[in-house]
């Protein structure tokens, strides 16, 4: 066998640790479905032995066994009908015993295995929670559901059935093999010694395995990201009747997954009919043999058909074990595919004493701020600016110059990759990050509306709210007019990602979800440029109630949306190219006037009747 590698040994470590980490609180639990484990064992163990006493001492005529001597009487046929009575009642003891323990452990072993399961998904999915919305620019979700689905059930499954199943046999092996070496030596060494090949001949195969059992899981987790990507945009498939090239996606990755699952099955499919063949000379072998010894009177009949029931019994835990390998190598993948999650050290850092602010001011400082989303790319560069609590900023520049980046890192999305951001003088740093996020409000250009009713999304940012607070942030936002036009009013359900309403509704329902938050500090992304004029001007008024006694940054494309701002500030390559109010900037006539006259022109362009 080859030495693991320093890579391998950490993640057999991690992956050692993990499972040790889930199982421990279940401990208890596991000690009884040990115990109840190796009562089934010794059942099945002892399920023979009936037999032999019925072939040698009822139908046979052998003596007594030592511990049957209190048996004697009178007749012999009296004796013999008493033994095949014990030995019938003990059949039933031995299979009422089993069945009982059999019961516990098996119930006992799925409840932990559900429980292991769903907290292994509640670890990942807490984890994934809190990674760096970097994370996600670089993982496909629909991999990442695969992992808190498929690889998650597939070690429950593993926990459920294979790994106790594996003790179980383990316990079968040692126990028969003491019995047997009791009843004959040499067909205990027999079976021993061809053990070992066996077992060498199944793990051989593990690791081609498990190497296709990951490329496996990778195929499946392509596919469902296929599916997630086409469900979610089924509406611009339509629009662009790009149906056939989105099956055409699907056909080529299932296909994928189908070869690479059949592949995997070639090899499970060999180990099984390889195992038999063995297995079957062995007992062949000890039959031969074993009549031999029963017609020189070496051995009695009960005691063969005892030694061949155990050896089916010994070989029959050997099999079970080979066709486990793929079992194993798909927990074993699984488990990989969990961990590479878990390991993740793209989270956001939290100090250990964060504070804990109450209500922010609203003084935000950037010094000498730098981001980039990797290495090579810097997105801002020595951002240096002042935001005085209350007051108003519009920012503004190209497509992909960094405007939303600066909202991000406000929030701690990311973290800079120089310099620092303060609020109200504290490094944002070093403040608690769920407090710090409670702290600031968003309406974005597209507001994400949940499957659930329209007092549930108004109240997402704060599930406490009475219903008092939520009809009247509604009203603030201009809502409740078409709130309440609808079938249920407050309480209709609206479909996922809010489908059923219009873009203007779904904004106002997003403002009416910050004003119930009412944070002191609001960042308005681009909160009108997917609307109509008409549209625009209700959720600008909405945002006017919104926008009051707070600190404000907004985001825009449409300038006009910021030109009422006390101060615009405009980004050119991700500096600080011009700062003033709107007035200043045009008679600037650099940067910023160029902007707005291009932009003013679009809009005329498009929009030509309501100019």
């Amino acid at each position: 066998m080859k030495p693991l590698t320093a890579s391998a040994e950490k993640t057999r470590n991690y992956l050692a640790k993990l499972v040790f980490r889930q199982v421990y609180p279940y401990r208890k639990w596991l000690l009884l479905i040990f115990f109840a484990m190796l009562v089934q064992t010794l059942m099945d163990i002892a399920t023979p032995w009936p037999l032999k006493i019925v072939i040698d001492n009822v139908i046979g005529n052998h003596a007594l066994p030592s511990w049957l001597q209190w048996l004697n009487s009178s007749s012999a046929d009296e004796n013999k009908v008493k033994m095949a009575a014990i030995a019938a009642l003990s059949l039933i003891t031995i299979t009422v015993i089993g069945a009982l323990a059999s019961y516990v452990y098996s119930y006992f072993t799925e409840s932990v295995a559900q429980y292991v399961a769903n907290d292994v998904r509640q670890e990942v999915y807490h984890h994934l929670q809190r990674l760096s919305l970097g994370y996600y620019d670089t993982h496909q979700v629909g991999k990442l559901l695969s992992t808190i689905t498929t690889d998650v059930s597939t070690m429950q499954d593993f926990v459920s059935s294979t790994l106790l199943n594996i003790v179980v046999d383990a316990m079968t092996i040692l126990g028969i093999l003491a019995l047997m070496f009791c009843i004959n030596w040499s067909f205990a060494l027999l079976a021993i010694a061809i053990t070992p090949f066996l077992l060498v001949f199944v793990f051989r195969f593990k690791k081609a395995v498990k190497r296709s059992t990951r490329e496996v899981r990778k195929d499946e987790s392509e596919m469902l990201s296929v599916l997630q990507q086409g469900l979610e945009s089924i509406r611009v498939i339509n629009a662009f009747g790009t149906q056939e090239t989105e099956e055409n996606r699907l056909k080529k990755v299932s296909l994928e997954t189908v070869h690479a699952a059949l592949r995997t099955r070639r090899l499970k499919a060999l180990v099984s009919p390889v195992v038999s063949v063995v297995v079957t000379l062995c007992l062949a072998l000890v039959l031969w043999r074993g009549s031999s010894l029963v017609l020189t009177g070496a051995m009695t009949v009960g005691s063969l058909t005892v030694l061949i029931t155990y050896l089916t019994k010994f070989f029959s835990p050997v099999k079970d074990l080979a066709k486990m390998t793929n079992a194993v190598a798909q927990a074993t993948v699984s488990l990989e595919r969990i961990q590479q999650i878990l390991a993740t050290d793209d989270v956001v850092p939290e100090k250990p004493n964060a504070i804990i602010p109450q209500k922010l001011n609203g003084e935000i400082i950037f010094e000498n701020v730098s981001f980039g989303y990797n290495h090579s790319f810097t997105v801002l560069k020595n951002i240096n600016l002042k935001i005085n609590p209350g007051e108003r900023i519009g920012i503004c520049g190209q497509t992909g110059c960094g405007k939303s980046t600066i909202a991000g890192l406000i929030s701690r999305f990311y973290d800079p990759s120089g310099g620092r951001i303060l609020i109200d003088g504290i490094d944002i740093a070093d403040y608690n990050l769920e407090a710090l996020r409670k702290q600031v409000g968003f309406v974005l250009q597209d507001t994400f509306l949940f499957y659930g009713s329209v007092a549930e999304n108004i109240a997402y940012g704060k599930p406490a709210a009475t219903e008092e607070e939520i009809i009247n942030a509604a009203r603030l936002a201009d809502a409740e007019e078409f709130i309440l036009k609808m079938p249920q009013g407050y309480n209709t359900l609206v479909g996922e990602r809010g489908v059923t309403l219009s873009g203007g509704q779904r904004q106002r329902i997003g403002i009416a979800r910050a004003i119930i938050r009412n944070s002191p500090i609001l960042i308005l992304d681009e909160p009108t440029s997917a609307l109509d004029s008409e549209s625009e001007k209700i959720v600008i008024d909405a945002l006017e109630k919104l926008m009051e006694g707070k600190t404000v940054i907004t985001i825009a494309h449409r300038l006009s949306t910021i030109r009422n701002s006390s101060r615009i500030i405009v980004i050119k390559d991700g500096v600080i190219e011009e700062a003033g109010t709107h007035e200043e900037l045009m008679t600037y006539g650099k940067f910023y006037t160029q902007l707005y006259q291009a932009r003013t022109r679009t809009s005329i362009i498009n929009n030509p009747v309501s100019q």
